[in-house]
């Protein structure tokens, strides 16, 4: 594992690097990022990006503890967003790369709010995966059906 990390964060240069564990740690990084953004990374965050990526990856809970914690250094090390959604442009469908818009949703909404922070940065996550506003929105509202926030409040 910290192989792959290693070249993923280095490049491939003499080492192939593993694209699908590359793309899952980009797809982590995206999350943790997402529920970062607002400065607090509360354990209702926590749980859900746990949750979501043993189901989205099919992965036991130590594969899980291991890609979060590669996903949290990569995040912690990178400001750029590109080379994560560089990543996932490159790998994932559109049908799939709405699906994780809609799991990045499902992250800042874990604690029952969306702070400014958020909001700006799924918007800029969706334009970089070419992600439609409008189906990013539509994605924005099925997580708050399914958590039973209110559409009519402000966020």
């Amino acid at each position: 594992m910290m192989n792959a990390i290693k070249a993923f964060l280095m490049g491939p240069e003499k080492e192939a690097i593993d694209e699908t564990q590359a793309t899952h740690i980009a797809v982590v990084a995206l999350l943790v990022r997402a529920a970062t953004s607002d400065a607090n990374f509360g354990d209702d965050e926590r749980q859900a990006i746990r949750a979501i990526v043993a189901e989205y990856f099919k992965l036991s809970d130590a594969e899980v503890t291991k890609l979060v914690a590669a996903a949290e250094d990569e995040e912690a090390e990178t400001m750029d967003l590109h080379r994560w959604t560089q990543a996932i442009k490159r790998h994932y469908s559109e049908e799939e790369r709405i699906g994780l818009i809609e799991k990045l949703w499902e992250v800042v909404y874990a604690d029952g709010k969306l702070d400014d922070y958020e909001a700006n940065l799924l918007r800029r996550v969706a334009g970089l995966i070419y992600v439609p506003d409008r189906e990013s929105g539509q994605a924005r509202l099925r997580v708050m059906s399914r958590l039973g926030i209110g559409s009519s409040e402000e966020h």
